[in-house]
């Protein structure tokens, strides 16, 4: 028989009580800034599928041409002069889609333009560097050159540029005078939009008319507002310029609406007296009326800092009470 064990008595320090913990018994607290070295990567994108689609693309066009080309051919062997008349108008399309590229690229490329400014000034903003403040006063003259109703505003600059020590004096100076009346014809266009759209969910039956109403007010406003910015926008522009707004929505958690913006914008008990379709045109508003001002703000060449940002409430209350029941 195995003898019993008699118990023991060990000390705390003695080594034989040193036990080296396992790895998956190990607590890392999330506060610690070890705890980064944990986070997950976010998936990166692979150029795989940006080729694929470029090819499925350049597979179509040269599949339309191929048509066209066999189109235009057969024609000219069996019927001479309606075949050099198919000939002419192909030159006519192929000249117009030719435009309609270049316009396209050079929309995106004024885009790209006022997004790489605005980068500029908030880096002037933070930086408080002179030089970068002259960088963005130049870039900013260049992109209003052709704006005559901006003379006076450039001409002010000119004058009070060297009366501006430090970079935010000059790039207070800058966003003052030359966005200020920008940002009110952008306003309007705002506005406007946010009323048409509650006029059209109001008076439109069909919730399929109502809807397609709906988006081309709103896309019609944005690309409004980018105009008024100088962001000439085609069709790729306007995708974009909606992309950016979705994102920009989506990053400040500003996409959904209550009963209670309304209420504070119309009244209290407002949705109460008035009729469904008449609330359902309201909110509709209420809701461009937000992404018009999120447009403002990614269609702007420079960040609002010496200017106040417009309100959603302010915005959509003076839009919406016009013409609301009282």
């Amino acid at each position: 028989m195995s003898e019993r064990k008699k118990p023991r008595v060990f000390k705390a320090d003695d080594p034989v009580m040193m036990v080296a913990p396992s790895p998956s018994s190990i607590e890392i607290d999330p506060l610690l800034p070890e705890a980064d070295t944990l986070r997950v990567p976010a998936p990166k994108r692979g150029k795989f599928w940006g080729v694929f689609w470029a090819a499925v693309g350049s597979l179509i066009v040269l599949a339309i041409g191929a048509a066209a080309y066999e189109f235009v051919a057969g024609l000219v062997a069996r019927y001479t002069w309606l075949g050099w008349i198919a000939v002419g108008l192909m030159a006519i399309v192929v000249a117009g889609l030719l435009i309609f590229a270049l316009r396209e690229v050079a929309g995106l490329s004024r885009l790209q333009r006022i997004d790489g400014l605005r980068d500029d000034a908030e880096l002037a903003w933070e930086t408080h560097e002179r030089p970068r403040a002259e960088n963005v006063r130049e870039k900013l003259t260049a992109l209003y050159r052709n704006r005559p109703e901006l003379d006076r505003a450039r001409t002010l600059i000119d004058e009070r540029a060297g009366d501006s020590p430090d970079a935010d004096a000059l790039l207070t100076l800058l966003e003052r005078e030359t966005l200020r009346d920008l940002d009110a014809q952008a306003l309007e266009a705002v506005k406007t939009g946010a009323r048409s759209v509650a006029a059209a969910t109001a008076l439109l039956p069909v919730g399929l008319l109502d809807a397609a109403a709906v988006l081309y007010i709103n896309v019609r406003m944005v690309r409004q507002v980018a105009a008024t910015y100088g962001g000439r926008a085609g069709w790729l522009g306007s995708w974009r310029l909606l992309k950016q707004v979705a994102f920009h929505l989506a990053a400040t958690g500003a996409i959904a609406l209550s009963d209670d913006l309304l209420g504070a914008v119309l009244g209290g008990g407002a949705l109460a007296k008035i009729s469904r379709r008449a609330g359902e045109g309201l909110l509709n508003g209420a809701l461009t009326a937000r992404i018009g001002v999120a447009a403002m703000e990614v269609s702007r060449p420079m960040p609002y800092r010496a200017l106040s940002k417009p309100s959603v409430k302010d915005v959509a209350s003076a839009a919406l009470r016009r013409g609301s029941p009282s």
